[in-house]
Parts: structure tokens; sequence; C-alpha cells
């Protein structure tokens, strides 16, 4: 079994790094490039990770065409 190493940042950091460089995105875009960092993140993971920027305040979720979602940076 390979062994496992602890990330240098939390999801959290690393998904609004993401959104910092490309100022908006689709949830599947998001994930996409969240899963290249963490290969072992689920979909329920993402969507919790999501769900608490957005109550603080950090990120903007608004619903598109056929449950896609844009996510953007506030402020």
């Amino acid at each position: 079994m390979p062994a496992r190493t602890w990330k240098t940042h939390p999801a959290y950091f690393v998904l609004l790094e993401i959104l910092a460089k490309k100022n908006a995105m689709t949830d599947v875009e998001l994930f996409d490039a969240m899963r290249e960092d963490f290969e072992d993140m689920g979909s329920k993971d993402f969507n919790e990770l999501l769900m608490r920027l957005e109550i603080s305040g950090k990120i903007r979720t608004s619903s598109m065409a056929r449950g896609k979602r844009r996510i953007e940076m506030v402020g």
C-alpha cells in the first residue's frame, strides 16, 4: 500500500486559489480541478466544502441550466 502524506494546504485554500485565478467556474470544472490535488475527494466532500465557503461569505453559487452551478469569488 502506498504511503500517504499530509497536504500542505487545506482543500478550502486550494479551492479559493483556483477561483482567484479563474474568477468564476462551473461546479464540474472546479471539481475536476480539485481532483488533480485531492484524488480521494468525492462529490459529497466537494459539496460540503462549497456549502461551508458560501455560508462564510467567501464564494457565491448560482444555478445555471440543468443542474449546473456557477461558482465565483465574493469581493
